[in-house]
Parts: C-alpha cells; sequence; structure tokens
C-alpha cells in the first residue's frame, strides 16, 4: 500500500531523474566502430600467411616437429558416500475442517431522542433549539448517529408520551425535555428503560441519578456573582426577587454564599411576580412610607386643585424646562440611605428594566448601591438600559457562542434563542461521546467525566446527582452592551 500524495509517481518507468544527463559516446569511437571491419581485414590475411611460412621453413631446415601434447592422467573419484536410509516419517495430522465464513458485522446505528415543544406556546423556542442540535449534529456526529426529534408539546403528558415513542424506537439517550414538570413526568418512564436523560431544565430539584439538567442554575450564578463582589470588598447584600420557586432560589443562595464568604444578608424582599409597577415594591425596601389614601383625596378636594371658577382669568403655567441632555436620570428625592451596598436583582427582560428604573428614581443606582444580577440579564439590549450601567451579572462568556450564533443567522436568517446552545452542547456531547467504542456510549461513568466538556456555554460538567456544573464569567453593563471583568475558570481544578 502506497501512502503517499502522488501515488502516480511511484508507478512511472525509471528515468534519469530531470537534471541527469547520459554520459555522452565519444566520436572518436564511434568512428572506430563504424570503419573497424575494413582495418582488420588485411592484418588476418598478412597474418595467415606469416603463420604458413613459418611451417614450411621447419620442415625445410629438419627441425623436430613439436611434440604431441599428452592427455592429463584422470583424477581418482571420490567415494560415494554411502545412501542414508531417513527414519521412518511421523503419520500427518488429520487435514482440520475449513473454518466457517465469518461475515463483518454491520455498522450499528446510534439514536439519540430530542424531546422539545415543537407546537404549542412554546413552539417557537422549541424549534430554535431543534435547529441548534440539528447544527451540532452536522458539525461532530458520524454517520452512525441518529437523532429522533419528537414534539412533547410543552406538557407533563406530551412528554411522558414522546419518551415512550423514543424508546420504542430504540433510543439509547434522551435529551430533553425543557420544564421542569416535564422533566418529572419523563424520568420513570425513561428509568423503566434505563435510557439516561439531559434535560434543558434549570430546576435542580428535578435532578436525579440518571437524569441530568443542563439548564443555567440560579444558584451557581448567585454564588458566583456574589463572592466576587465580595472580594471587591462588598458587604452588606440584599434582594429583590419574585415570590416564585425562582425567587426563593436566589434568596436561598444569597444566604448561603454570604454566610460562606463571610458577609451579610441584611434584606431580602419578595413581591408578586405579575407586578408590573415596581415603584411600590421599591418604598418598601427603602422603608418609604406611602402617603395615606385619605391624605391624597384631601389634596385632591382642596380649594383650588382642580379648575378654577367661572369668569376668573384664566392663568397658564409654564412647563417646566426639559432636563438637560448631560443629566441620564431624573432629579431624586432624597431618601435616607440604604443600608446595604449591594442589590441582588433577580429578574430579567421588561420587569427588569421597570425595577431598575423604580430604583433609579430614588437614588438606588451604582455606583452608590453595586447593582448585581442572574443569568436572566444575558439577553441582547441589556446596556440600553442606562439605569443599569456598571452592573455586574454572572453568566457564560459571551465570546465562546459568538461563532454559533453569527452561523445560525446564516443558515436560518434569524438570531438563534437563547437557550439554543443548550440544545447545541447536549446533541454535541451526545455525538462524541456516540463516536466512541463502548458498548454503551451513554454509560453514566462517561456522561459524568470529571474533567467536563467545553462548549458553546463554556466549559460545563454533569455530576453524579445531576446536577450540571459550569464555570462562569462576571459581566458588567454598559452602553456598548456587556464587558467581562473576570473571566471563568479553564478547568475543574481545585482552586481554578
Amino acid at each position: 500500500m502506497i501512502y503517499s500524495p502522488g501515488p502516480l509517481y511511484y508507478l512511472q518507468s525509471h528515468h534519469p531523474g530531470p537534471g541527469v544527463q547520459e554520459a555522452p559516446i565519444p566520436s572518436m569511437l564511434i568512428r572506430i566502430a563504424r570503419h573497424r571491419s575494413f582495418a582488420l581485414a588485411p592484418c588476418l590475411v598478412a597474418a595467415s600467411l606469416f603463420l604458413a611460412s613459418c611451417d614450411t621453413l621447419r620442415s625445410a631446415v629438419g627441425l623436430p616437429e613439436q611434440a604431441e601434447e599428452r592427455p592429463a592422467a584422470p583424477k581418482p573419484l571420490p567415494p560415494k558416500p554411502k545412501p542414508t536410509i531417513p527414519p521412518p516419517a511421523a503419520p500427518a495430522p488429520p487435514t482440520p475442517p475449513p473454518a466457517p465464513e465469518v461475515q463483518a458485522p454491520q455498522e450499528q446505528s446510534v439514536k439519540v431522542a430530542l424531546l422539545l415543544p415543537l407546537s404549542g406556546r412554546l413552539a417557537t423556542l422549541g424549534r430554535g433549539m431543534a435547529d441548534a442540535a440539528q447544527m451540532a449534529m452536522h458539525d461532530l456526529a458520524d454517520r452512525r448517529f441518529e437523532l429522533l426529534p419528537i414534539d412533547d408539546k410543552g406538557t407533563s403528558g406530551g412528554s411522558a408520551d414522546a419518551a415512550r415513542q423514543a424508546i420504542a424506537a430504540g433510543a439509547q439517550l434522551i435529551l430533553g425535555p425543557l420544564l421542569a414538570p416535564s422533566v418529572r413526568a419523563v424520568a420513570p418512564v425513561a428509568a423503566s428503560a434505563g435510557i439516561p436523560v439531559v434535560a434543558f431544565s434549570s430546576d435542580r430539584k428535578v435532578a436525579e441519578p440518571g437524569v441530568h439538567v443542563i439548564g443555567f442554575m440560579p444558584e451557581a450564578e448567585v454564588q458566583r456573582v456574589v463572592e466576587y463582589a465580595a472580594t471587591a470588598g462588598l458587604g452588606r447584600f440584599a434582594a429583590l426577587a419574585p415570590d416564585n420557586p425562582y425567587g426563593t432560589a436566589v434568596a436561598d443562595a444569597l444566604r448561603r454564599t454570604a454566610a460562606a464568604s463571610g458577609v451579610s444578608v441584611v434584606r431580602v424582599d419578595l413581591y408578586d411576580p405579575k407586578t408590573q409597577d415596581f415603584t411600590p415594591v421599591v418604598r418598601r425596601l427603602l422603608g418609604i412610607s406611602e402617603p395615606p389614601p385619605a391624605a391624597q383625596e384631601a389634596l385632591a378636594a382642596a380649594p383650588g386643585a382642580g379648575a378654577p371658577p367661572q369668569g376668573a382669568p384664566l392663568v397658564v403655567t409654564p412647563a417646566p424646562p426639559p432636563p438637560s441632555p448631560a443629566a441620564p436620570f431624573p432629579a431624586a428625592p432624597s431618601p435616607a440611605p440604604p443600608n446595604f451596598d449591594a442589590l441582588l436583582l433577580a429578574e430579567g427582560g421588561t420587569q427588569l428594566r421597570g425595577l431598575a428604573s423604580a430604583l433609579s428614581t430614588v437614588g438606588v443606582r451604582t455606583p452608590l448601591v453595586q447593582l448585581l444580577g442572574t443569568g436572566k440579564w444575558d439577553e441582547p439590549g441589556i446596556g440600553a438600559e442606562r439605569a443599569l450601567d456598571g452592573a455586574w451579572f454572572a453568566a457564560p462568556a459571551p465570546s465562546y457562542r459568538d461563532e454559533f450564533e453569527a452561523r445560525y443567522r446564516r443558515v436560518f436568517g434569524q438570531a438563534p434563542p437563547r437557550l439554543a446552545t443548550l440544545a447545541y452542547d447536549a446533541t454535541a456531547l451526545a455525538a462524541v461521546l456516540a463516536r466512541g467504542s463502548a458498548a454503551q456510549p451513554f454509560a453514566d461513568p462517561l456522561l459524568t467525566d470529571p474533567n467536563g466538556f467545553f462548549g458553546r456555554d463554556g466549559l460545563f460538567r454533569l455530576t453524579d446527582d445531576g446536577v450540571a456544573e459550569r464555570r462562569l464569567a462576571i459581566l458588567r453593563v454598559d452602553r456598548s452592551g456587556v464587558t467581562v471583568i473576570s473571566e471563568p475558570a479553564r478547568s475543574f481544578a481545585a482552586g481554578s
């Protein structure tokens, strides 16, 4: 076998190599060769005449003839060796029967199910994540890998049915579902068939051995940002969070991390998750009392309040001048300074902007109070909210997914949903493990490799208890978007 980029080179006939010239034949030799027959003929005639004359002269003068040469006596032949009689040969062993013809085993496909809400209210998100999974399969899977997208309808019942379809189709691993109630419904179905699950939920309470959750855990985000703030010298923390499982998880993580870091938590306020006007929430946090309703009614009914009497001249009060462009915020009242120097906001989207604006109107903003956030802040356009300028939050480094997002836009013509990277990384992990030679490529020791895996959201690893660990960055909000001010660790080694 020829391992050469140019096998034809080795198959060519032998000729002098390039630049090598054959030695020229001298012209003199060529001329001699051409006339050699004519030059030798007279010499041969003369020689034959001379030899004949010599024999005639010998007989004329009586010289004796040359003695006749006698043949030499033959040498005696060596005695013939006696023939050696070989010993009788051992009987030949019986010829074994021909080995049966063994056919090469056919390659077995590795099937992985992908459970996502491809219909219903979350269909747009589900389809975006499915597209990202297809990208990962194209990037890393071999020809044996089969991805089986199944619509779980975004419901518990639909997810359980989808898990049964996956098992019936021969899936060896289930990726998804997305929501925590759906994960609870899938877990017993998968466990009965011995199929591991890698779900996209961020609720650590649904994790268990054999059911891994790789969503962005608020506990890890709170721990990272609070530890960073503590090392920066901040020591008194407060929090505003919705009164739901997410807000409770954030508040609990704040208390645990503060105790471990040697700092204090002075206040935690939970509010209705459907809140739209955050002014009362902020007043309660700062201890600013609301005017009583009776006082407000008396003020509205006071003489002179309302329309002027009939016949009185109309007095037009000029409107106040617009605020200077150099002043980014309206003038704020001067309440007593808060008794905390860091405030954690467990919100995202439009509610985060409303909450930050309400805080800004009473003077609570960075740098007077360092605002802190969770991974919910990791969304496009976060820098447009001026009230968050200078705030910190923990999330994967954006540079890890920049190339993915650009390629997703080129392929699908739109920006990917933020959770698309979860589907990409889970599918990439499955594709890489499926390429190995293990009979069970998704066995627990392989899924829970302590060194982890590097994906589109950075370094992560699955653990024995089912909760994924991530290495997160600290990002600062500014007008251009976000800036990484603390890089994520590069490994899971102790102290990193």
